[in-house]
């Protein structure tokens, strides 16, 4: 750390002189303007970089080190989430037809990913997304809608014996994924670029808990799909109608303290953040009490039940770790 005394000039304005070495590495020429960017610490940060260009980076795949397709999708989403807007998959020949499927299903995961040029050995894609245009506040609730609709219909299933509605809820997990790709690739960017948190007027502290939350929200939703995995197999099994009313009734408490932790987010309450983490502490045990139940059910049921109950155990866990989460913040602000 360089330390450098404040001076002053003209009797009213503060100067401090800035290091040469970062100057001239940065080829900062007389009256160039600067950013500077009052932090949430208090620190300042000074950039050079005025204006999110979203044209800046770039990412090239070669096939020769990616002879596997599923290894070359789990690297195009780690490019997209990175913040690469340019993604180049490129071969010495023809690229086969399966790398082609897979670079469709990658922009049908992702959102604002499209090809803009295609040949037979290369392929291009471009984001075609202005990350300002996205508040992460409007991804998170699109993210709770389709989650909350996901968690009523897996249990809806259950009780209407519909597997038409039971698959529905998986094929709906894609949607939660994709936007919480979204937010990581948005997080991302802010870390690397801080004028762009200006530009979404977030600061990367409150960028990082919003990142947060959507993890969680995106395992909820994956709970839900095993939840809707294990109706499925109830229904083509059969199950006692009691039992599935008992479930029911904890479905319905896990549900609701999920509504209350995504709720939390926006009133700013700490009192109602700690009571939520009260609630789903008092209800641990209720989560234990169908042990008797599924030992006198046979093997594939009895697994179902307790996928079922353990999902909807994982959701109020879950719904208490977004409460910690905003009095940490809350508390800190």
């Amino acid at each position: 750390m360089e330390i450098r005394k404040v001076q002053m000039t003209g009797g009213s304005s503060y100067v401090l002189s800035l290091p040469k070495g970062w100057i001239r590495e940065r080829n900062i020429q007389k009256n160039d303007p600067l950013g500077v960017v009052s932090q949430a610490d208090g620190t300042l940060l000074i950039t050079p970089n005025l204006h999110y260009d979203s044209t800046s980076r770039t990412k090239e795949f070669g096939l020769k080190d990616y002879p596997d397709p599923t290894t070359l999708l789990r690297s195009l989403i780690g490019a997209y989430i990175s913040g690469f807007t340019t993604i180049k998959i490129t071969s010495a020949g023809r690229i086969p037809p399966k790398v082609r499927m897979v670079v469709r299903k990658f922009s049908q995961m992702t959102i604002g990913q499209e090809v803009s040029e295609e040949a037979d050995n290369s392929i291009v894609l471009k984001d075609i997304l202005n990350p300002t245009e996205m508040p992460f506040e409007n991804t998170i609730r699109r993210m709770y809608v389709i989650v909350k609709g996901m968690h009523e219909d897996a249990m809806n299933a259950l009780e209407q014996g519909r597997l038409d509605l039971a698959e529905d809820v998986i094929a709906r997990d894609t949607d939660v994924d994709r936007l919480h790709w979204l937010v990581h690739r948005q997080f991302s960017l802010i870390v690397d670029n801080p004028s762009l948190s200006l530009k979404m007027g977030i600061t990367p502290g409150i960028a990082a808990t919003y990142y947060q939350i959507s993890r969680i929200i995106e395992r909820v939703g994956d709970h839900t799909v095993l939840i809707a995995e294990a109706a499925a197999t109830l229904i083509e099994k059969g199950v006692d109608r009691t039992l599935v009313a008992k479930l029911t009734g904890l479905s319905e408490f896990s549900l609701n303290i999920f509504n209350k932790s995504i709720q939390a987010i926006y009133s700013g309450s700490i009192p109602g953040a700690n009571k939520i983490i009260t609630e789903v502490e008092e209800m641990e045990a209720a989560y234990h009490g169908l042990a008797d139940s599924i030992r006198k059910m046979r093997v594939p049921e009895a697994v179902a039940v307790t996928q079922i109950t353990q999902s909807l155990h994982r959701i109020t866990e879950y719904s208490s770790d977004i409460a910690e989460i905003l009095i940490n913040r809350m508390v800190s602000q």
